[in-house]
């Protein structure tokens, strides 16, 4: 089984505070905004970003990638592979030469497992390629834009930074968006008003099933209830987390192929 690219959060989420934590410890508000981070992003399905960096050394994408490899035959030496085209004419696809859907030339392309948040940097060697060099494009897709291209092959018994080696550095995860940085900074509030930390009013009180207000009787929702359900009690919490994950998966889903190459993630050093 494959190991996930993002197993947990990296760093705190941002947020913008409701409360006023003037005269809490600083260090508390950073643990419960690390606390609230992690168990909103494991509530939402551990989908967003941005993880820690990642290091990969990864395999130029190819013609023969796209087609199966009983279509052609290399002992005939074409570099040809036969296809069928949108208007049912049979042509030739050249092996050397790979072009996308709306692309006339030829595109060099990396895969690279995602969603890829950000860049942050992509070495040729001992070269480090400049920002201007590449895009991403979809999901994963590492696109070359300065006229060069990715090696087809690189020595992976070689460290990064040797010759004849390609090494990308990136983060995964969805972005952050305004309201997921509202559903954090409720929690954050929730969870201090819990230690007694903070003055942001505690919504607890919205859980109320019933109540009679000459007895003082007051019916609170179950907690187990909502917790099995992955919801907080907490409104913004619960609709983003509703929103985001309505089926409430417990992990982002991947589809697994023998027959397509990954790249080979660096663990150590």
């Amino acid at each position: 089984m494959t190991t996930p690219l993002q197993p947990d959060v990296c760093s705190p989420w941002p947020t913008e505070l409701c409360c006023d934590v003037t005269d809490v410890d600083p260090d508390l508000v950073t643990r419960m905004t690390a606390v609230a981070s992690q168990i909103l992003f494991r509530l939402s399905g551990r989908r967003w970003g941005p993880s820690c960096p990642v290091t990969v050394r990864p395999c130029r994408k190819t013609c023969l990638d796209e087609w199966p490899r009983s279509w052609f035959s290399w002992n005939s030496g074409s570099p040809w592979i036969p296809y069928m085209g949108e208007d049912g004419l049979w042509r030739n696809a050249s092996v050397c030469g790979c072009s996308g859907d709306c692309s006339c030339g030829e595109l060099c392309e990396l895969y690279l497992p995602g969603p890829v948040y950000d860049v942050v940097s992509v070495q040729e060697g001992a070269v480090t390629l400049p920002a201007e060099a590449y895009r991403v494009d979809g999901s994963g897709t590492l696109l070359r834009t300065d006229g060069g291209c990715w090696e087809t092959c690189q020595d992976l018994a070689a460290d990064v930074g040797e010759e004849n080696t390609l090494a990308v550095t990136y983060r995964t995860g969805l972005q952050l968006d305004e309201s997921a940085i509202m559903a954090v900074s409720e929690l954050v509030c929730h969870l201090l008003k819990s230690c007694g930390g903070s003055s942001c009013g505690c919504k607890i009180g919205r859980n109320v099933t019933n109540l009679t207000r000459q007895g003082v009787t007051m019916d609170m929702a179950d907690p187990t209830t909502l917790f099995e359900e992955g919801r907080t009690g907490l409104p913004i919490t619960d609709m983003w987390l509703m929103a985001t994950n309505p089926y409430r998966m417990t992990s982002a889903s991947r589809v697994y192929s023998p027959d397509f190459k990954r790249p080979r993630i660096q663990r150590t050093p």
